[in-house]
């Protein structure tokens, strides 16, 4: 849908710097005559914003750049590496991370940390992320960083336009009003941070692979499948994130495959997750769940696991996955009715599954669709989530310079 027009002065002027900005974002270095041919204002106009945008730290300049014009070339531009920056975190249920993106796009810092979160006090788990938020965010600017914000990305379901985790069943957490606890803890006096959002980790792992994800041309229209311990999906309209009237859109790991079949932690009876999700997988390969979290602590070590036994040809692992991708295959016949994607793509730990899930899967959607979409793997695998909830951040800040000025 297409932005509506400003209507003040000011509109017009902000809107017009965030269109420069993202014209040197999307084309690597240019030249003010490329960025202004690219979107159709005059030189001057142009100049005058590039201008602004140096000043506030947003833009700075390589030195001539190539044009491809007659004469001489003109300055290189580039965004700031030491300028704004965006601060993701994402709470796992066996994993906390945390990362700072600049404006063109580098991770620039770095931490995690093996934490056994399922069921557990949102209180500590909350102290335990501010503490590494604020590592990273001090990593940061001793980069000359500054962070414009946090984004951080949950396993569970967050009401739309807030920062509440209305259901989080593999934490154990509902109605959890996170914004102001992670503002106070995290974004306190000092922190430099601005802005607090929390999200949906399918979610933000779908803007990751809208924005990161290496398609060419970017696939306008997709599902984007993603697990850890349960299964997500989202769902990108026309370069947009459909997040439905209450932010609750792309259940698919609660979507029914066996209507009779075994009970939820949601509720239900015979979802997808008590199929595909790690702990069904696991069980189906007559691994006891907890015993071998318990042997193979972390995040992905279930996961690897899986693929090291698959890799080794274990009969029943090979079947337990077999298993999986029909599950998958089922859950997604649906969407792909209900939405007729351009594509289907397998993100998270189903990535690193993806050798023994797709052809059962793609078998599924053969035999129950009519010219089925193909199945593509993310190359982002389990750091969608985290890369997707910093690049928001800095989406955020090429969206609105005026508001990121030093």
């Amino acid at each position: 849908m297409a932005a509506p027009a400003p209507n003040t002065q000011q509109e017009m002027r902000r809107r017009n710097l965030a269109r420069v900005l993202h014209a040197v974002a999307d084309g690597g270095p240019r030249s003010r005559a490329a960025v202004a041919a690219r979107i159709g204002l005059t030189r001057t106009a142009v100049s005058t914003l590039v201008d602004e945008l140096l000043g506030a730290g947003l833009l700075v300049e390589l030195g001539p750049g190539r044009s491809g014009a007659v004469g001489r070339p003109g300055t290189a531009l580039a965004l700031s590496d030491s300028g704004p920056c965006g601060i993701g975190a994402e709470i796992g249920v066996d994993h906390l991370a945390v990362c700072a993106v600049d404006l063109r796009g580098e991770v620039r810092a770095r931490t995690a940390l093996d934490a056994a979160n399922r069921d557990s006090d949102p209180g500590p788990v909350l102290e335990q992320l501010a503490c590494l938020v604020g590592e990273v965010a001090g990593e940061a600017r001793g980069l000359g960083l500054r962070p414009a914000g946090l984004a951080v990305a949950v396993p569970g379901l967050v009401a739309r336009g807030t920062t509440t985790v209305v259901r989080a069943p593999n934490l154990g957490w509902t109605n959890l009003e996170l914004g102001p606890r992670l503002a106070e803890k995290a974004l306190g006096t000092g922190s430099g941070t601005a802005v607090c959002s929390i999200d949906n980790e399918a979610s933000l792992g779908a803007l990751a692979e809208l924005w990161l994800g290496g398609h060419t041309p970017p696939p306008g229209d997709f599902v984007h499948v993603s697990a850890e311990i349960g299964i997500g999906a989202a769902i990108v309209v026309d370069g947009e994130l459909l997040r439905g009237t209450r932010g609750f859109a792309g259940e698919l790991g609660h979507v029914p495959v066996h209507p009779e079949g075994r009970p939820c932690a949601c509720g239900g009876i015979g979802c997808l997750e008590q199929y595909a999700g790690e702990e069904a997988v696991l069980r189906a390969a007559g691994l006891d769940p907890r015993a071998t979290a318990a042997e193979h602590p972390g995040p992905g070590a279930r996961i690897d696991l899986l693929a090291t036994r698959a890799q080794g040809g274990d009969r029943a692992v090979l079947g337990a996955l077999a298993e999986a991708g029909s599950a998958l295959g089922t859950a997604l016949t649906g969407a792909v009715n209900l939405l007729d994607p351009q594509t289907v793509v397998l993100g998270g730990a189903l990535a690193r599954l993806a050798p023994w899930l797709l052809p059962s899967l793609e078998h599924e959607l053969g035999r129950r669709l009519a010219g089925p979409p193909p199945v593509s793997v993310s190359r982002l695998g389990p750091d969608g989530p985290l890369l997707g909830a910093a690049h928001s951040v800095v989406r955020a800040v090429l969206d609105d310079p005026l508001a990121h000025r030093v």
